[in-house]
């Protein structure tokens, strides 16, 4: 067995409690809306008050783990809606939350709050494109894609490797940046991400584990679990970040 390299011994990865977009993506769809009515940019949609319990939620899960299991360090996408669940999940451990810009939500760029309705009427020819690239290596019009967040997640990791040796790791963020974490973590290929991502809706406040094994390497043990909320009779909700069609 080779030397262990640095890195954390676990990381935690928790997507975000349920947001005031959320809520509102769900009520363009049900209305058949082509965009959602929100009045604040993206970075600064604040949780709803569902949301709001779903940190508190994960919260006291976390304080009642034993010490020796508890994430001893925290990083979080900047954006509201993450920052205030880290820093509501993460209360009683007295742990400093991190924001790091590379956890940030994906950039839809022109498809910004609107729904996939709203694209295919307003924008027909990228619609088609999406569809001929794939949800995988598409980007919208002054956007990211999928692979373009996973240059940002190898980047972090890179760095945080080294900053968080031996440490278990609590990162907050958004669905798209969990699922990506699966696709670098794992070394899954393009078919077998996007096959999980038909059959997973990430849910907001849940938890996906990975544990370290001898030499370092990084194990999936639990993925989008919500016992958590289950066990505290809070609301599972899992609504898609804004634009999921872009």
């Amino acid at each position: 067995m080779g030397d262990r390299g640095p890195g954390p011994a676990a990381v935690w990865l928790v997507r975000h409690g349920e947001s005031l977009g959320n809520v509102a993506d769900a009520q363009a769809r049900a209305d058949g809306a082509g965009r959602l009515q929100l009045d604040v940019r993206d970075p600064d949609v604040p949780l709803s008050g569902t949301g709001r319990s779903q940190a508190e939620a994960l919260g006291r899960y976390l304080a009642a783990l034993p010490a020796e299991e508890r994430p001893t360090a925290v990083l979080s996408s900047p954006f509201t809606r993450a920052l205030a669940t880290a820093e509501l999940a993460t209360a009683e451990l007295d742990l400093p939350v991190r924001a790091d810009e590379r956890l940030r939500e994906r950039d839809f760029g022109a498809f910004d709050g609107m729904t996939g309705a709203g694209i295919r009427e307003q924008f027909p020819d990228e619609a088609r494109r999406r569809d001929l690239l794939g949800k995988f290596y598409y980007r919208p019009p002054g956007g990211e894609s999928w692979a373009d967040v996973a240059l940002r997640i190898r980047s972090l990791l890179a760095t945080e490797a080294l900053r968080h040796d031996g440490q278990r790791l609590l990162v907050v963020a958004h669905q798209a940046v969990v699922m990506v974490f699966r696709y670098v973590l794992e070394e899954l290929t393009e078919q077998e991400l996007l096959e999980i991502d038909a059959h997973h809706q990430v849910a907001n406040a849940s938890l996906t584990r990975y544990e370290a094994d001898d030499d370092g390497t990084l194990h999936l043990r639990v993925f989008n679990v919500v016992d958590h909320l289950l066990d505290q009779s809070e609301n599972v909700t899992e609504e898609p970040d804004a634009a999921p069609c872009a």
